[in-house]
């Protein structure tokens, strides 16, 4: 029982010894710990209380334009982008405004927006779909290596043909049917047998003569 007693005591000794080094560091330690979890909570729960009211917000934007209100539409997406950048909605939202003011005439705004799509958006197909709409708006205002520079970045393959058939598009205004016919022969190759989109792209290639494979 001795030797126990003392084992133990000594093992205390140790311990307190122990403590009285590494105490401190241990507790600040433990601190950053219980603050990091508190932080990474706090960071969740914000985040979802961005995105819910945020989707009310797109709500609006998307019922003011139903109801062919330009203003509610406009005033809901400046929200949406300026204090809810970091959700799914504004990149969204900037799609629909830069639709809504091409349609105004107001290219410039419109461009403004799909470029602020493009460079914000995380989600691959959201931002694919905004750059062939800003290459489209490019390609309209007779900006052709700008509309180029667009459709040359890194696209997903679910959007290969139509970045391929834009080039055609745009290459063709530029009088370069030559080339047109690769981006052309390119987009038809990714276009499965049963894709309506495939007739059109054949007849672009009928039009430029020769092969459409």
């Amino acid at each position: 029982m001795a030797t126990y007693d003392l084992d133990e005591q000594e093992r205390l000794d140790e311990l307190k010894a122990w403590w009285k080094r590494w105490g401190s560091l241990a507790m600040l330690g433990l601190a950053v710990v219980i603050a990091a979890a508190a932080g990474w909570r706090y960071w969740q729960n914000q985040t979802v209380k961005q995105s819910l009211e945020a989707a009310t917000v797109y709500e609006k934007l998307t019922q003011s334009l139903a109801a062919n209100d330009a203003k509610g539409a406009r005033d809901a997406g400046a929200m949406l982008i300026d204090q809810y950048k970091n959700t799914a909605y504004a990149p969204r939202a900037a799609l629909l405004l830069a639709k809504l003011n091409a349609g105004a005439k107001d290219m410039k705004s419109a461009q403004a927006q799909l470029e602020w799509a493009v460079a914000n958006s995380k989600e691959p197909a959201v931002k694919d779909l905004a750059r062939l709409r800003l290459a489209g708006l490019q390609l309209d205002q007779k900006q052709y290596d700008a509309a180029m520079k667009t459709l040359s970045a890194s696209h997903s393959d679910a959007f290969a043909f139509r970045f391929h058939d834009l080039k055609g598009d745009v290459l063709i205004a530029q009088g370069k049917p030559t080339e047109a016919r690769t981006a052309y022969q390119a987009a038809f190759g990714t276009l499965a047998q049963d894709d309506p989109y495939r007739n059109i792209v054949e007849l672009k290639l009928d039009a430029l003569g020769g092969e459409s494979k």
